[in-house]
């Protein structure tokens, strides 16, 4: 059975409420979605949570299979190991901070919040009060304990198209990672 919580994953280990504020930097949405770039609690459910084992504004690029997944795809953009859920992409100059940076996990029950049936996201319109907060630890061991596997890349410009692709792709920090947007 899955872990019914949320979490909430940052470098400080100090923050006993949550306010809802917009993002840092606001996204493209799709009509009728653009209230997500306003004031919002974010959480990530337990299946999507090695998306944040990762320092906050650290570039990276996560991918899973879906039931459309094809062979063909896996072939071109899966580099991990076939048998692992997830792989998880970073640029070398990021790991050592990836071995050095504490990252905190928080955890929330759901009732607060609603699902937005995206890559394990959910958003509070409201304050909501952590049940517990704990350091995740040594973030390369939780990745590995979380079955998913770090490729650590020159760049992640040879990954610019996996979002055509059936494999599902999350970016997180992409305007961080070298040569990106140039």
């Amino acid at each position: 059975m899955s872990d019914p919580h949320l979490f909430h994953f940052s470098e400080d280990p100090t923050i006993e409420v949550f306010e809802p504020r917009p993002v840092r930097v606001p996204a493209e949405r799709p009509p009728g979605r653009d209230w997500l770039n306003g004031p919002l609690v974010w959480a990530i459910d337990a299946w999507h949570q090695p998306m944040y084992f990762f320092p906050r504004d650290c570039p990276r690029v996560l991918l899973w299979r879906t039931p459309e997944t094809t062979d063909q795809d896996l072939d071109r953009w899966w580099r991990g190991a076939r048998d692992r859920r997830m792989v998880a992409h970073i640029e070398a100059a990021w790991l050592e901070r990836l071995k050095a940076t504490p990252i905190y996990r928080y955890r929330f029950t759901p009732d607060d919040f609603e699902d937005l049936d995206e890559a394990g996201m959910w958003v509070s319109r409201t304050t909501v009060t952590p049940l517990t907060v704990e350091p995740v630890g040594d973030l390369l061991a939780a990745l590995e304990a979380a079955d998913a596997e770090l490729l650590v890349l020159p760049d992640l410009l040879s990954l610019k198209g996996v979002w055509r692709s059936t494999v599902y792709a999350s970016g997180i920090r992409l305007r961080n990672a070298a040569g990106w947007n140039g």
